[in-house]
């Protein structure tokens, strides 16, 4: 089962490398410059891939950036590196250089910007009065709330010069957005803020936001939204701006397509597979327990399904840290369904980030079979206790099943199967 579980979340990540899907979508060089710029996990695959594809004797320049050691060497695209899930000054300095660019850009000239998921950390540039520390301050408030990204991305979009359109705010030229999408339901205003994207969001809303999570902002932050929601800054550009209209934003990989190649793999093996859909949210223990009274319907009543059976979901849960312990929104949700079954035989389950980083940690997700959980039973290692904290990765260090994969440069969210065999 070990093995099925691997080759699916593989193929699942191969489905979204950017060196197979870009140089499809890229146009003719223009008669003037072509510029790269990005942000995200996958910026430096994507920009390695721009490189590959584009005509060796036609201008091509620009900047990237993604998280720190996601890097590659590229020849005519600088690759930057910076700090996710919290911004730095390093993200700081790049997307200034990154705004820069854009600005210098006339009509004859042309804009790739490349766009994945981890970019709204990493293309921050905070508006006047804000600093970074309080962009920081902020952002780590609204990640421990347990706020969906969605809810997060509308906050840092009205606080930053790049973010929610802005980008193209500031270029003459035109635009062609390439995204590969992390969130669910393939918003492009929610992947990496958005940057080349229409904004429908509010100043007001982001205040609502922070008050419904109960997230304490420092005192710049509280008065630039207020200000903002008071008619004292422009807003985000809206759909009806003339200037998307030379704006061309493609969705060049998914969750969907990676969660169907993961399927492939059980059929390839006679299992059947159900895909539960890639829009999958929520708090990751509460989603669980959901999957859970799945799996027990399954196993008592053969309903909706019979076994053998794979669960495939996708999508992006939240956790809301209360312990001291270290993990993953993609281990918490794995923790908790071994917290509800784990006394099922003949089940195994995978969860993990499609980046290769499940949260802030070093490891992709983890994976347990029934057998696992039964041995680690025995030697006194239960769940619950482990989830109390909310140390999935130790639970799963312990029981040495850990996902390491390292940085995999693209990211379309997260990848969940339960097997029942």
């Amino acid at each position: 089962m070990q093995t099925l579980l691997l080759e699916s979340f593989q193929a699942a990540v191969a489905a979204a490398d950017p060196l197979c899907v870009i140089a499809a979508h890229l146009p003719p060089p223009p008669k003037g410059r072509t510029v790269v710029v990005g942000a995200g996990k996958a910026a430096a695959s994507m920009a390695r891939a721009v490189e590959n594809a584009w005509p060796a004797d036609a201008p091509l320049s620009g900047v990237v950036v993604t998280r720190y050691r996601h890097g590659l060497p590229l020849s005519r695209i600088r690759c930057l590196e910076a700090a996710h899930p919290v911004p730095d000054a390093a993200g700081q300095d790049a997307s200034r250089e990154i705004l820069a660019l854009a600005r210098d850009l006339g009509p004859d000239d042309l804009l790739i910007a490349l766009v994945s998921g981890g970019g709204s950390s990493l293309l921050s540039l905070p508006v006047p009065g804000v600093s970074m520390d309080d962009l920081k301050a902020v952002t780590q408030a609204l990640l421990r709330s347990g706020a969906p990204i969605e809810s997060m991305n509308v906050v840092r979009k009205h606080l930053s010069q790049v973010q929610g359109g802005r980008l193209v705010a500031a270029t003459r030229a035109p635009v062609l957005g390439l995204i590969i999408s992390d969130v669910a339901g393939d918003d492009p205003s929610a992947i990496a803020s958005g940057p080349t994207v229409a904004d429908p969001s509010t100043y007001a809303d982001a205040l609502a936001i922070l008050a419904r999570h109960e997230v304490d902002t420092p005192e710049s932050v509280a008065a630039w939204l207020q200000a903002g929601a008071a008619g004292e800054h422009a807003e985000t550009p809206k759909a009806d701006d003339p200037l998307f209209q030379r704006v061309d934003n493609r969705m060049i990989a998914t969750a969907q397509q990676s969660l169907q190649a993961g399927a492939a793999v059980f059929e390839r093996a006679g299992i059947r597979t159900v895909v539960l859909g890639d829009t999958v949210t929520g708090e990751a223990r509460e989603v669980a327990k959901v999957y859970a009274a799945l799996v027990r319907q399954i196993v008592r009543f053969q309903q909706p399904f019979t076994a053998p059976v794979a669960l495939i979901s996708g999508g992006e849960c939240t956790v809301t840290v209360k312990g001291g312990g270290r993990g993953g929104r993609c281990t918490e949700f794995l923790l908790s369904l071994a917290a509800e079954l784990g006394d099922q035989p003949g089940m195994a389950a995978l969860a993990a980030d499609t980046d290769g980083i499940d949260g802030s940690e070093d490891n992709a997700g983890a994976w347990f079979d029934s057998t696992h959980l039964a041995d680690a039973a025995a030697r006194g290692i239960t769940p619950q206790s482990w989830l109390d904290t909310n140390d999935a990765w130790g639970y799963f260090d312990a029981l040495g099943t850990l996902v390491m994969t390292g940085p995999t440069l693209t990211n379309v969210n997260d990848y969940r199967v339960i097997l029942l065999t």
